[in-house]
């Protein structure tokens, strides 16, 4: 095959590449309603207040940015630094990560994995994983 011939396929290859266009992915899991609110309280920087209620309280996870705020979700609910109204404080441990002692209002921390829950009254404590473990098959 010839030069000319081949740089006559490759342009004919991007000119039809170029008329076709992905759709952009936008955002998932939420319905349209949801991320309207969602947006318009992101554009107002309106904090929603979330209060611990149950006798369960879970560390579901621990988010540190690379500015150094952090984000806890404690039973499914995400808790930002500073946060005001919750009936939570989250300390975040600095050394060991997935790790936040979790101090409800008047009541003794509580220190949790990422994945750990407590009841509230008896203290007794349970894991993600149920009684089971997690085992990793590493290939030589």
């Amino acid at each position: 095959m010839t030069t000319a011939a081949r740089c006559l396929l490759v342009g004919i290859a991007l000119l039809g590449g170029s008329q076709v266009q992905a759709e952009p992915l936008g955002r998932l899991f939420l319905t349209p309603e949801r991320r309207a609110v969602l947006e318009r309280q992101r554009q107002l920087n309106i904090q929603t207040a979330q209060t611990l209620a149950g006798n369960v309280m879970s560390l579901d996870g621990v988010v540190t940015r690379s500015s150094g705020k952090t984000t806890v979700w404690i039973n499914r609910h995400p808790q930002h630094e500073n946060a005001v109204g919750t009936g939570v404080t989250a300390a975040v441990a600095t050394k060991v990560p997935g790790r936040a002692v979790l101090t409800p209002t008047d009541e003794t921390p509580a220190p949790l994995s990422v994945g750990e829950t407590i009841n509230r009254g008896t203290r007794e404590r349970a894991d993600g994983l149920g009684g089971g473990r997690v085992v990793v098959n590493r290939q030589p």
